[in-house]
């Protein structure tokens, strides 16, 4: 009785070899990240973000004397900086993805698809790493962003009527008082021969509680006029209804330097605010676009280690 195999021998599949089943058995023992290649793509990274960095620094103090003289724009200046900061990142990011493509191991029987696959990773991770290490700089650079937007908006604040004359309480109206010019102009008189009055320290720091009250109120009190008015009379010769005059002229006056200086603060305020949110949004795009390019350029340093 003979036996019939069931397979034709055209159909029995060849046994692997010895050697590619040791190469298949090598392969899967091995990481599929040559953690190497992704650290000296990141050093790579780094160093060239920072050695730009420092450029731009450079090439923005030589430009000071043109912003001061007028021939650039703040505005000009900002956009040189923005730019200046994207094409640092894109570049040194771009730069290290290709060196980590380029220094990773060879796979063999690996699919292409796979290979891109692996690539792209190896060009992010580089990136990754990269932004770690340089993460002390950023994050200085970031806080700082974001710490004057948060100040400009407290500088608000800061600029209320009246909370500039806080210091009043402070000096007991000395000279460094910011309403002794206005508490000197109530005491002028047409007399030159210089027996003019001057008000005390303690007088100058009365009306400058009265006048700091008023501001925060929005309007002076009528018996308030009234008491300043009578000791403006009793020193320049006024009447009492011009002397009430004067003081009420003079508050007036101060009330709209004060809403000037407001407004001023206010517009400051926006621009900081914008300029800070602008800064952030671009060093976000930066980042962002950082990663691509070294992801794109690791499959490019790829292709070029397998060819």
């Amino acid at each position: 009785m003979s036996y019939v195999h069931p397979l034709s021998t055209n159909e029995i599949p060849d046994a692997p070899l010895i050697a590619d089943v040791r190469a298949d058995q090598d392969q899967s023992n091995l990481s599929a990240v040559a953690w190497g290649a992704v650290f000296a793509g990141a050093a790579t990274a780094a160093s060239l973000w920072m050695i730009l960095m420092i450029l731009g620094a450079g090439l923005g103090l030589s430009s000071i004397p043109l912003w001061l003289n007028g021939d650039m724009t703040a505005g000009t200046v900002g956009v040189a900086t923005i730019a200046w900061l994207v094409f640092s990142t894109i570049a040194a990011s771009g730069m290290g993805g290709y060196i980590a493509g380029r220094f990773r191991t060879r796979w063999y029987g690996v699919p292409r698809d796979e290979v891109w696959f692996r690539d792209t990773a190896h060009g992010f991770l580089a990136w990754a790493v990269s932004a770690l290490v340089t993460a002390a700089v950023l994050t200085t650079m970031i806080g700082s962003v974001v710490n004057n937007g948060i100040k400009a908006g407290a500088e608000v604040v800061d600029a209320a009527p009246g909370a500039e004359l806080t210091g009043v309480r402070a000096n007991g109206g000395g000279t460094s008082d910011p309403l002794a010019y206005y508490i000197d102009a109530l005491y002028r008189t047409n007399t030159t021969d210089g027996q003019r009055y001057t008000p005390s320290a303690a007088v100058t720091a009365e009306i400058s509680r009265v006048f700091t009250k008023g501001l925060l109120q929005g309007s002076l009190p009528a018996v308030d006029v009234r008491y300043v008015g009578a000791t403006v009379a009793e020193q320049t010769g006024l009447t009492q209804d011009d002397a009430q005059t004067r003081v009420a002229d003079t508050f007036a006056q101060l009330q709209n330097q004060t809403k000037e200086l407001e407004t001023n603060a206010r517009v400051l305020a926006e621009q900081a605010r914008k300029a800070a949110a602008t800064a952030t949004i671009w060093l976000f795009i930066s980042l962002l676009s950082g990663a691509f390019l070294a992801s794109l350029l690791a499959i490019y340093g790829g292709r070029q280690r397998d060819e």
